[in-house]
């Protein structure tokens, strides 16, 4: 099993391409849960600045982020539960049905095991809670591909440590097996077919 030893962003500044994703990816996340208002919200593999994360940190009731390093000013926060490890090992120690919102947004690809941290993040949410999921898809791949290797507008690190693509066929079933029902899974592409969406409900009442 591989390891990342530093989190998105940590070590580079976000490039241009970088920051359109981060804001195409905040515009999908706001449609899927108009307001965070009184919320409890896990960011899993959230960054090392935890960018989308600080700009509903003034709306949510809690926060907790997870990621194998995170900003020195986060850490430091009172609101912000900060919990540096690997997924989704990182995960085990919280309470279950603890969270009514998780984001897994540009993670999963880059896991060796997508299967338990998506287990992992429907154990968490509270009856009714959303899961969110937003992962580069196949056509993505060689749009990012060429930012990365080519054209040197993204980084190339993140690319070389990409285990996955993923369409809605390759998603859709990780979301079943993780104990999602199907009538409560929306899953789709977007940003042009180069990302693949997936909102996923939890049961009202929690099912074993």
């Amino acid at each position: 099993m591989s390891i990342r030893s530093q989190s998105f962003a940590q070590s580079h500044r976000l490039t241009a391409v970088d920051h359109l994703g981060v804001w195409l990816s905040s515009r999908q996340l706001r449609r899927a849960v108009p307001s965070f208002a009184g919320l409890a919200v896990g960011d899993f593999g959230c960054g090392y600045h935890a960018q989308f994360a600080r700009t509903i940190l003034a709306e949510v009731a809690s926060l907790v982020l997870v990621d194998v390093a995170l900003d020195d000013s986060l850490k430091s926060d009172g609101r912000v539960q900060a919990i540096e490890g690997a997924l989704p090992e990182a995960l085990r120690k919280l309470p279950d049905g603890s969270l009514d919102v998780v984001l897994l947004v540009s993670v999963l690809e880059h896991l060796d095991d997508p299967q338990g941290t998506l287990a992992e993040a429907r154990r968490l949410l509270a009856p009714a809670g959303r899961c969110l999921v937003n992962v580069p898809s196949w056509r993505g791949k060689r749009l990012l591909e060429l930012s990365a290797f080519r054209l040197g507008t993204s980084p190339a690190g993140e690319m070389d440590d990409h285990r996955m693509y993923y369409d809605v066929r390759d998603l859709w079933p990780l979301l079943v097996r993780a104990g999602f029902r199907p009538r409560h899974i929306r899953c789709f592409s977007h940003k042009l077919g180069l990302n693949t969406f997936a909102v996923c409900t939890q049961e009202h009442e929690r099912q074993p």
